[in-house]
């Protein structure tokens, strides 16, 4: 965010950007105006900055791809998001993982971004999902999945995911 002129340490990054839309965040949580980061393009040139980053780095690591390999046969998988399909489809192809999930839903698919419940209604009407688990890394995915009455894992930080997902479906 700092090549935008925006001055955000880890924890203001992740409480204000990490699972809420860039327009949103932008919006509501940093209050610049709707005018401002449209005329300024701070949304376009936030998401090339960060597909910049994820280009330059690996995506996910070894642990969770492991797991998605080890349970995409056994549960039906979704990649719930309030990003756009253009910042979320790259990295799963890039880290070989893009097969594992049957359905993608993204800030294109609903009218409302998480934290409202829409975009994991949709998944689980779309999948036919009755009871989903919500496995979630910040406070607007948490709080979508909960209003969507589903069950939902928090995982504490990116290297525990694979350990805290194994735990939650019994596999350790």
């Amino acid at each position: 965010m700092e090549p935008l002129g925006i001055q955000l340490d880890w924890p203001a990054y992740q409480k204000n950007f990490v699972g809420v839309a860039d327009e949103v965040a932008l919006r509501d949580r940093l209050h610049l105006d709707d005018a401002r980061f449209r005329q300024d393009g701070l949304v376009a040139r936030k998401q090339a900055l960060f597909r910049q980053g994820l280009e330059e780095s690996q995506p996910f690591l070894a642990d969770t791809v492991r797991l998605l390999e080890e349970i995409r046969n056994i549960y039906t998988l979704a990649v719930v998001s309030s990003s756009y399909k253009t910042e979320v489809e790259p990295p799963l192809i890039r880290g070989g993982i893009r097969s594992c999930f049957q359905l993608l839903i993204t800030g294109e698919d609903v009218q409302n971004f998480k934290p409202s419940p829409e975009p994991y209604l949709l998944a689980a009407e779309r999948l036919g999902a009755r009871r989903p688990l919500v496995i979630e890394d910040s406070e607007a995915g948490v709080a979508s999945g909960l209003a969507a009455g589903f069950e939902v894992l928090r995982v504490s930080a990116v290297e525990n995911v694979g350990r805290e997902v194994r735990e939650r479906l019994g596999m350790i």
